[in-house]
């Protein structure tokens, strides 16, 4: 029989890396404790692509430990609008827990990450390119404790927007 094709019995789910805040606290500071160095980064991830990808990949290229914060539905609905979300936050949860670079998720349902960051207290709190470190929201939060901003992926021309409207007007052809 050819073993190469088995499943490691030792890997994880990605559903065994979405994590409640405080199982994530825990987690995070286990890690911290080990010497790891904690990166958090954060979005909708509503209609995952490439971009959302880069954006990831250069987060956990900044340090040990890579957790994601997923804006919960009621809080894209405000943010983006009607017909917002399109997936469900455990799906889109799901779907960045699978991403290799992603170590722990969580879904938050706060406006902002600020109370997240507290109470995680990263070292690197990175954002995509379409804020520079001084219009970052949380910025002043990440340094009060510490920690830095910074500011990875390829140039924002990706947007799940975009990429929805694209959608919608080839529909109507």
């Amino acid at each position: 029989m050819n073993t190469d094709c088995r499943v490691n019995q030792n890997e994880t789910k990605p559903t065994d890396r979405i994590l409640t805040r405080a199982d994530l606290i825990a987690r995070v500071q286990a890690a911290r404790h080990n010497g790891a160095k904690i990166v958090f980064a954060n979005g909708c991830f509503d209609v995952l692509h490439v971009g959302h990808i880069r954006y990831l990949k250069g987060a956990r290229a900044l340090g040990d430990l890579l957790v994601v914060g997923i804006n919960s539905d009621r809080q894209v609905a405000v943010l983006k609008g009607p017909g917002r979300p399109i997936m469900s936050d455990i799906e889109r949860a799901e779907m960045v827990a699978s991403i290799a670079a992603v170590d722990l998720v969580t879904v938050f349902d706060e406006p902002t990450v600020e109370n997240l960051l507290l109470a995680l207290r990263p070292d690197v709190h990175a954002k995509g390119t379409d804020y520079t470190e001084e219009t970052v929201p949380e910025r002043d939060v990440a340094r009060s404790y510490g920690g830095r901003v910074a500011i990875v992926g390829d140039p924002k021309n990706h947007s799940t927007s975009e990429i929805l409207g694209k959608m919608g007007n080839n529909s109507r052809r």
